[in-house]
């Protein structure tokens, strides 16, 4: 069978397969794209049996494809931890390792898959996925000391942001590219010791996008939440998930949203919920067409310009009837 790797292409499905070619090399087909594209399973042939891996994509948004693929006698490997749907496969080609608590992401999942063999990526990932305090217990308890985690967290946050974009020409790099750039290294730590061309340029445009991402002034900010716009250019896309996160990690009594203009008509957006409770960013997303996510973060592909008032109401109600709830 010809194999076939998916994955997403932020920081979590690309060091959850980081660690699965690092354990079992293989030879297969890269899929991936900028980390809002998930519906990735539908660019596989279905004619014929494949051996699929696919990594940090919703199996809701897959479904089809994945139906199509086993009627065709594939397997498939499946690790995620967003939404699944009501009901996985029933196949014998069909192996799931799905988690939604917010608490986790694919590259621990894999971790313990893989006993922790290649942990320092697991670890960046989560970082990259804004899971500090996981992050954080599980490095020390791994032995990992205050630089060498810090180190790891930037690593994962600057993998994450290059995942964003409208399209791959927006990245620095193709996530398949950065995927084969990063393969070699065993330990991230010792990529970082050696400073690749690949890992200057990333964190030197991390750096550079994320300073002006700051620099912005809120479009709305009360009690419950906080929004942000940026203007329709490159750096804006690169920047917007992971000013999201920051945002949250600066306010996590709030709900963050950045907002990057998409054309005449419509926003990109990226929700996150607060930190002291991540919950509702998909229950707000998915009131919109485009709409979707997890429980802790969430987004919005396009958002009509005219819906934005309207928009801003929904995530005021959404985690003011949280905070209510949590009211004794």
């Amino acid at each position: 069978m010809q194999a076939y790797d998916v994955f997403n292409g932020g920081a979590d499905g690309l060091c959850a397969l980081l660690q699965l070619r690092l354990a079992e090399p293989r030879d297969a087909v890269l899929v991936t794209g900028v980390k809002r594209d998930i519906s990735l399973l539908r660019q596989l042939p279905t004619y014929t049996a494949l051996d699929v891996t696919a990594l940090d994509i919703s199996l809701e948004k897959n479904r089809d494809a994945v139906d199509a693929l086993l009627q065709a006698g594939s397997r498939v490997f499946y690790c995620d931890h967003h939404y699944p749907g009501e009901q996985l496969p029933e196949h014998p080609g069909f192996t799931a390792l799905i988690d939604t608590q917010p608490t986790t992401c694919t590259s621990l999942l894999i971790d313990q898959h893989l006993a922790g063999r290649f942990r320092g990526w697991a670890i960046a990932a989560a970082f990259g996925d804004n899971l500090n305090a996981v992050a954080e217990k599980l490095a020390e308890q791994s032995g990992f000391d205050v630089a060498q985690i810090q180190a790891l967290k930037h690593l994962g946050i600057c993998i994450n942001y290059n995942g964003y974009g409208a399209s791959v020409d927006d990245l620095y790099f193709h996530p398949a590219e950065l995927f084969r750039a990063l393969l070699p290294y065993a330990d991230p730590l010792t990529l970082l010791h050696s400073e690749p061309d690949v890992w200057r340029t990333l964190s030197r445009g991390y750096t550079e996008d994320m300073a002006q991402g700051l620099e912005m002034s809120p479009l709305h900010q009360c009690e419950t939440a906080l929004v942000l716009a940026l203007p329709d250019e490159p750096w804006a896309r690169r920047v917007s998930g992971v000013l999201g996160n920051e945002l949250a990690n600066r306010f996590p009594d709030q709900a963050c949203a950045v907002l990057t203009e998409a054309g005449a008509e419509h926003y990109l957006v990226s929700i996150r919920a607060p930190l002291n409770s991540r919950c509702g960013a998909d229950e707000l997303a998915r009131q919109f067409p485009t709409g979707g996510g997890r429980k802790a973060a969430a987004g919005i592909n396009q958002l009509p310009r005219d819906q934005l008032a309207t928009f801003i109401q929904a995530m005021q109600r959404q985690w003011s009837s949280v905070a209510h709830e949590d009211t004794p």
